[in-house]
This record gives C-alpha cells, sequence and structure tokens, in this order.
C-alpha cells in the first residue's frame, strides 16, 4: 500500500472510531443526540471514556483490583450507565466458588456505600453536571457491576 493509500485508510478508520464512539452502535442519532448536538457527540464520548477509566481506579483503589472491561453510556439525556466486568478478587471468587452470594453482595455492597462520595465527585468533575442520585449493583454469578448515576437535568443549551 502506498502512502497515500495509508493516509486515506489512516482518516477512514479514525472517522470509523468517532462514528461507533458515538452511541457504540455507529447511529448517528440517539435519546441524547438533539441535546448534545455533533460536537456534543465528541465531547460526551471523550466524558464517558474518562468515566469508564476513572470507574476503573475508583474500582482498583477499592477492591484491590480493577475490573479488565469496563463500557460507560448515556441511559437518557440524565443517566449514565458504567458496566464493569471481571472486578472480583480471588477471596471473592472462593465465596463464589462457596455458593456466598449474597455475602458477597453485602460486603461489595459496603465499600461501595462506604466509597459513594468518590464514585459522585469524579462523575461530576468529569461532566460537570450535579448527580441527584447514585445506584451499584453488582451480579456475582457472572461478575458484572453497574455503577448509575442520575444526574440532574441540564439547562437550556
Amino acid at each position: 500500500m502506498d502512502t497515500h493509500s495509508r493516509v486515506w485508510f489512516s482518516a477512514f478508520l479514525f472517522l470509523l472510531a468517532i462514528h461507533f464512539q458515538r452511541d457504540g452502535t455507529g447511529s448517528d442519532m440517539d435519546a441524547d443526540s438533539t441535546s448534545r448536538g455533533s460536537s456534543g457527540h465528541a465531547r460526551a464520548g471523550l466524558e464517558l471514556s474518562e468515566i469508564s477509566n476513572a470507574m476503573v481506579q475508583v474500582y482498583k483503589e477499592q477492591f484491590g483490583r480493577g475490573p479488565t472491561k469496563a463500557a460507560t453510556h448515556y441511559a437518557g439525556a440524565d443517566c449514565i450507565v458504567s458496566t464493569l466486568e471481571n472486578s472480583l478478587t480471588p477471596a471473592e471468587r472462593n465465596l463464589v466458588a462457596l455458593d456466598e452470594h449474597q455475602r458477597l453482595r453485602d460486603v461489595r455492597t459496603f465499600f461501595q456505600h462506604a466509597a459513594e462520595r468518590r464514585f459522585v465527585e469524579t462523575v461530576e468533575g468529569i461532566t460537570g453536571r450535579t448527580v441527584r442520585a447514585f445506584v451499584s449493583g453488582i451480579d456475582t454469578h457472572n461478575d458484572v457491576s453497574s455503577e448509575v448515576f442520575y444526574l440532574e437535568p441540564a439547562g437550556p443549551a
């Protein structure tokens, strides 16, 4: 492939990545597109990526290891959902092996509640918006956690 073709191919891949970063499906419109606009999509995509990275860091600090997979999406204009997978520590995996799922949920919920301020401040700092409610959960059978942030409605654009 000559240099000219490589440049065009790289530009195509870059644009394709931006297109799919908008909402994870490549769709030109999502529930928030009218409030964010086209430049808002890029900003929102960067915010969501930053939130995913920050959630991994909070998990590392709280549990001693971070998830190996993290994704964050808007669920409407005023709700952010972070999904984190494969975050259980070896001790927690032992609880799963002993079928102690409720005990594991209780321990995780306790630590997530103890770190609630850190979770909320992280999202508020990245988005510049106030979190009005925070909900945290874990499916111990499949090692999938979610952090849900309900935001105060944004003011008029």
